[in-house]
């Protein structure tokens, strides 16, 4: 009777871990094979991809930025401490050191340096550092704050061109697969014509075998057009989903490009809001308040020290005989720098270097600015001009099939006709989703590079 309850037991034991690790199992598949498919805009790509590892590095960046920035404002605000201190001195033998009302005898300590054999220091402490170089290092500071706050712009904007790329270039993939699906049912359509011809003996037999030829190509172009499509979709589910998900869908909003504004709209914009020319301009600055900061540590230096509390051989407010053991002090101290063997020199003339290669840098990116908004300008312009040829080559590559397929029905066009017929159609489609993507892609860098995007 115990054994059976025992195997009960133990099969109702089993059974319930079973359940355990049917549910767990159930709860690790992946969302993407229960829930629907995730619709974003681009606006919503954007919005998740800013949970990036680099982008996220560039906002730590710029906090730790912000926290020196704290750091060198506070060194120039007074500070207080609260010290507390007891110091125990081997004592050298008694002294009376009070004959009044009554007289007292007290251990003198035996270190010169030291006040009593017993001495308590409980005191605040309020310090203020006046320096030409505490200044300097603010200053510096804030302008690394600055660079930071534009280092980190310069992130977004690259987040914002990588994320376009992706997000237009699998709507382009997508199409492309299109494509292939229409290239491959009409390449099977002519391959049945061909047949259906040859079979009346209105074409010979090598028709048939070309045609052959063409299907498999198609058929194999289809692959590859799926296979391109599903790494374009993991490229951008890696780029903007934290737990990998490519369970997802994109808008194709590829034909709503907005307006191409003005080159001197564009150029008035970038003189001030461009990331890269803030982050040369901010380092050019933090440059030179270092090199201030350095030719600081040649001149003195005024610390200013108040002390509040007692110092006392007794921890109270007042000595056995009465004394008030609570008071004050204050200590200025100038210290002026003579001589270090040059160092001070050295950091001066190394920090002036650093100046003159931020100033460098930053003349460099002024004019690098200039040539890549003309260049910039120029690409979104010639792609956005060119998506109208494009569209227009496929409608005429179309209607170029349909004619061609329609004499060789006729028996009025080779099959070399037909199949030279279908290789542009496909290649006019897919040049004209390309150009949709070239377009968006150089409109979101000019954006980007003048900081409205």
């Amino acid at each position: 009777m115990f054994a059976m309850k025992s195997v009960t037991y133990t099969a109702l034991f089993f059974m319930v871990i079973f359940s355990i690790v049917q549910v767990a199992a159930q709860e690790a598949q992946p969302a993407s094979s229960t829930q629907a498919p995730l619709t974003l805009t681009l606006q919503d790509a954007l919005t998740r991809a800013r949970n990036s590892v680099q982008f996220q590095a560039a906002l730590t960046d710029r906090g730790l930025a912000h926290e020196d920035k704290v750091q060198a404002r506070a060194a120039l605000l007074p500070n207080v401490n609260y010290h507390n201190q007891f110091i125990y001195t081997q004592g050298a033998g008694l002294v009376v050191t009070a004959t009044t009302p009554t007289p007292t005898a007290t251990p003198a300590p035996r270190f010169i340096a030291n006040n009593a054999v017993h001495e308590y220091v409980s005191q605040a402490i309020a310090e203020e550092v006046l320096g030409y170089t505490q200044i300097s290092d603010y200053r510096r500071a804030r302008a690394l704050e600055a660079v930071g706050r534009a280092k980190a712009e310069v992130a977004r904007r690259g987040l914002v061109v990588a994320v376009v790329q992706g997000y237009y270039g699998l709507i382009a993939a997508q199409r492309k697969f299109a494509n292939a699906q229409e290239a491959a049912a009409e390449a099977e359509r002519f391959l049945n014509l061909s047949r259906k011809l040859e079979n009346g003996g209105e074409v010979a037999h090598a028709d048939v075998i070309k045609a052959q030829i063409q299907f498999n190509d198609r058929q194999r172009d289809l692959r590859e057009a799926r296979l391109a499509m599903d790494r374009s979709r993991l490229d951008l589910a890696v780029l903007l989903f934290p737990n990998f998900n490519e369970n997802f869908t994109v808008v194709d909003d590829s034909q709503l490009a907005p307006p191409l504004p003005s080159f001197e709209e564009f150029s008035r914009v970038a003189q001030t809001r461009n990331p890269d020319l803030r982050v040369s301009t901010s380092s050019f600055q933090a440059a030179r308040f270092e090199l201030s900061s350095a030719r600081g540590n040649l001149l003195p230096t005024l610390t200013l020290d108040y002390i509040y509390g007692i110092d006392a051989a007794q921890f109270a407010l007042h000595a056995p005989d009465g004394t008030r053991n609570l008071g004050y002090s204050a200590v200025a101290t100038l210290n002026i720098p003579i001589f270090g063997w040059g160092a001070g020199r050295s950091k001066v003339i190394q920090a002036d270097l650093r100046r003159k290669q931020a100033q460098r840098e930053l003349s460099f990116t002024q004019r690098r600015l200039q040539a890549d908004l003309r260049e910039l300008y120029a690409e979104a312009e010639a792609a956005r001009a060119e998506l109208e040829l494009l569209k227009s080559s496929a409608e005429l590559a179309a209607e170029s099939l349909r004619l061609t397929t329609l004499r060789y029905r006729g028996g009025e066009s080779t099959v070399l006709e037909v199949v030279d017929a279908q290789n542009t159609l496909n290649m006019a489609r897919n040049a004209f989703n390309d150009g949709e993507v070239r377009a968006r892609t150089a409109l979101a860098n000019l954006q980007t590079l003048t900081g409205t995007m």
